[in-house]
């Protein structure tokens, strides 16, 4: 009998091992296709006219591939929507854990589920049918689709897993910790702050790098929203995302063109910034735990 379980919980470790192998295979596998799809490009134009050349033009008679202001744009859409969301998801968060009654948290709590799951083309429609016209009448525009409305929706879109995640790491916290803290004379909201944030912070940490993943690579909801005009960024202006950059030309590129490469070449830098971002965040969570 003990040898029948031990060859099972061996099969099961085996199953296990195989699945972690094909998900590293998968990361590998990708990166290795970007960087063969994407690199020859970037060669032919020359790294320093595509990374920091201010124009976008590749139907023009004399072509242009820079995509500056798809980074600068993606870098400023996704800060503005961290700095948005990231404060109303905590306390919400914290709120849910800690203060909201059982009646008040299961309705929060079904609401934000019921938010993570309506798809992106929905939040880009309603966004675009509500939001950007209210943003043109507020500030006196001609269009209302701009970087600011962008960086609302994805604010938006970055709920639910700022929300949940940290939820989940907050209620994580031993009991003990807060109760030593009151019975220390503290109040609940400093033991909230200063106790209970502090234990769950890799947890808030990972909810934050979610957040990011979201914003940075959400196309649907952002092309509708922002214009979707190769432009340098301003915050009232017509933007594009790296990511709407590919899913809007990708489909009319001409295949094998340097077009098509250099679009291949634009998702190779989304890609390498996602896992630059998410290395160096775990590189100081780990940094902190040490």
């Amino acid at each position: 009998m003990k040898t029948r379980k031990q060859l099972v919980e061996d099969v099961i470790h085996g199953i296990f091992l195989v699945l972690g192998f094909i998900t590293v295979a998968c990361v590998l596998l990708i990166t290795v296709y970007l960087l063969i799809a994407g690199i020859p490009a970037i060669g032919k134009i020359g790294i320093f006219k595509f990374l920091f050349g201010p124009k976008w033009a590749p139907t023009n008679k004399e072509a242009v591939y820079g995509i500056l202001p798809f980074i600068l744009t993606s870098i400023y859409g996704t800060a503005g929507a961290i700095l948005l969301g990231v404060p109303i998801g905590f306390l919400t968060s914290i709120y849910l854990a800690k203060i909201a009654s059982k009646k008040v948290k299961s309705v929060v709590e079904t609401a934000i589920s019921l938010l993570a799951g309506i798809p992106s083309v929905v939040y880009g429609l309603v966004g675009m049918m509500v939001l950007v016209p209210g943003v043109r009448k507020l500030f006196n525009l001609p269009d209302g689709a701009s970087l600011f409305a962008a960086i609302i929706i994805l604010a938006i879109m970055i709920l639910p897993s700022i929300i949940k995640v940290s939820l989940t790491a907050l209620e994580a916290v031993p009991k003990e910790y807060e109760e030593a803290s009151l019975a220390l004379g503290a109040t609940p909201i400093e033991t909230y702050f200063k106790v209970s944030v502090p234990a769950a912070k890799s947890g808030i940490a990972t909810a934050i790098v979610l957040g990011i993943g979201r914003a940075i690579g959400e196309a649907m909801a952002v092309i509708m929203v922002s214009g979707n005009v190769a432009n340098m960024p301003t915050l009232f202006g017509s933007v594009r995302f790296l990511t709407t950059a590919v899913s809007s030309e990708m489909s009319y590129a001409v295949d094998g063109s340097l077009h098509q490469q250099a679009l291949f070449s634009i998702a190779l830098v989304l890609f390498l910034f996602i896992m630059f971002i998410n290395a160096t965040l775990n590189f100081f969570l780990k940094k902190e735990k040490e």
